[in-house]
């Protein structure tokens, strides 16, 4: 197993709270059905949530995330390199505004459908 894939085990058995809510609203395809993973390994990165239909990700951050903009930054970009579209939302954003959270990722997962031609 790799180390990667042994660190993606331990954060799914160590979730935050906002990981743990997020989860309970996007498994068993819960969202217009579309199939999410939860830290998933992609390259030398682990996302917090992955729809490998859509190309999605999903990052929640916490507060140490004020501090590391730049790496963020620079990590979305390889990400996007890849392929994939990233959105970001604060942990105390989905923990108090739930629905909200929820309907921007459906408007961005219809946006992703239109932009990739797909439907689940």
């Amino acid at each position: 197993m790799s180390r990667m894939t042994k660190c993606a085990r331990l954060l799914r058995h160590n979730q935050t709270d906002a990981e743990r809510l997020l989860w309970s609203k996007l498994r068993n395809r819960r969202l217009l059905g579309y199939k999410f993973r939860r830290q998933q390994p992609i390259g030398n990165f682990i996302a917090d949530f992955v729809c490998e239909d859509m190309k999605l990700i999903v990052e929640l951050d916490g507060g140490q995330h004020s501090e590391q903009v730049g790496s963020d930054e620079s990590r979305t970009r390889v990400l996007e390199s890849r392929g994939y579209a990233v959105v970001r939302f604060w942990n105390n954003e989905l923990l108090d505004q739930t629905d909200s959270v929820l309907q921007s990722l459906t408007l961005t997962l219809s946006q992703r459908e239109r932009e990739l031609d797909r439907t689940p």
